[in-house]
């Protein structure tokens, strides 16, 4: 019999992280209709946690990093992607866009939203209130886009149907949430932006690359040397800490993301390990949670038209992460 995942290591920690992520989600859900607050709260950490979890793994099916076969990382990307929400984008789509990540050292996105927010006054105000209020307004046009794209030419016409198809069941799936219990439905909505946070904040300080908008497969220019030298000096590894095991398990170990890059097909699982192989005590790469807490907060609605990431001074010095402005908009889940 051929072994289903691909790393023979894999057996215990993939089926318990994929059990968890599967039934943890609608156990969430449950919690959230329940009359003691104390349980709510449980569960809206629960639907956080089991939505950023399924997001991650998306990542690692497109990697082909959990299962033996690219047909059954397909199968399970496309199962997460419901139970996040970024099934309006096709697998494909997401990891043709997040392989070219790799391949380019570079972040191509799908959408010029600098160029929209600076063409259009009003919603750039609307969107810098709510960032400003924490409200993560971004990634949620971003979404849109998604969402809208086939209807806005014929570049995408084929995916209309898809996209009218996946918004019906889901629309429904919220009513019915909503006929249940509409506290459910408020706690629900609160765990997404709880969840999109917990993406954001990740993707926000990993990299110092440049970013692309391009829709097509055309390449990016080539300006400059992007080697695996510079890939290198331009990913950082955002850590609660490098040997905080379990909380580092938020972000199912993405946070190890000079790892990662090193070795892609790296299952989650093993991304520790190979940190401490590859890299010293103090690597300069290496900026913790807490230090990017600060900047996180600090630049929320500069970094939105910001025409760069910011810079990270060396270890050891006050304050090093302060001017880390970060990216924004550049999820693997909102690609086309």
């Amino acid at each position: 019999m051929k072994p289903v995942f691909r790393h023979a290591d894999g057996v215990l920690p993939n089926t318990l992280a994929l059990a968890f992520t599967v039934l943890g989600w609608p156990l969430g859900i449950a919690l959230l209709g329940q009359a003691y607050w104390a349980i709510n709260a449980l569960g809206v950490l629960l639907v956080a946690l089991t939505l950023t979890w399924s997001a991650y793994f998306i990542h690692e099916f497109a990697h082909q990093a959990i299962f033996r076969t690219p047909q059954a990382n397909e199968r399970w990307g496309k199962f997460m992607s419901w139970l996040n929400g970024s099934c309006y984008a096709s697998f494909a789509d997401l990891r043709r866009k997040h392989m070219r990540h790799h391949v380019e050292r570079a972040d191509v996105i799908t959408f010029d939203l600098q160029g929209f927010l600076r063409a259009h006054p009003l919603v750039r105000r609307v969107v810098l209130a709510l960032e400003w209020a924490y409200i993560p307004a971004v990634e949620f046009v971003m979404r849109g886009f998604v969402i809208a794209l086939p209807f806005m030419g014929e570049r995408k016409k084929e995916a209309r149907g898809r996209v009218i198809g996946v918004a019906a069941v889901r629309l429904a799936a919220w009513a019915l949430l909503a006929w249940w219990s509409l506290k459910a439905l408020a706690l629900y909505a609160l765990a997404y932006l709880l969840f999109v946070h917990l993406l954001r904040f990740a993707d926000c300080f990993q990299h110092t690359y440049d970013a692309y908008p391009i829709l097509d497969d055309k390449p990016i220019p080539q300006d400059k040397v992007r080697d695996r030298a510079y890939e290198q000096a331009n990913t950082y590894s955002d850590v609660v800490s490098v040997d905080a095991t379990w909380l580092n398990l938020v972000w199912l170990n993405f946070g190890f993301h000079n790892a990662h890059h090193e070795r892609p097909v790296a299952p989650w699982y093993q991304l520790p390990q190979l940190h401490r192989e590859l890299y010293p005590e103090g690597n300069a790469q290496v900026v913790t949670v807490g230090e990017l807490l600060c900047a996180y907060h600090r630049h929320r609605v500069t970094r939105v038209l910001a025409s760069d990431y910011g810079a990270v001074l060396p270890p050891g010095a006050a304050h090093r992460a302060d001017g880390f402005v970060g990216a924004v908009g550049v999820s693997f889940l909102t690609a086309v």
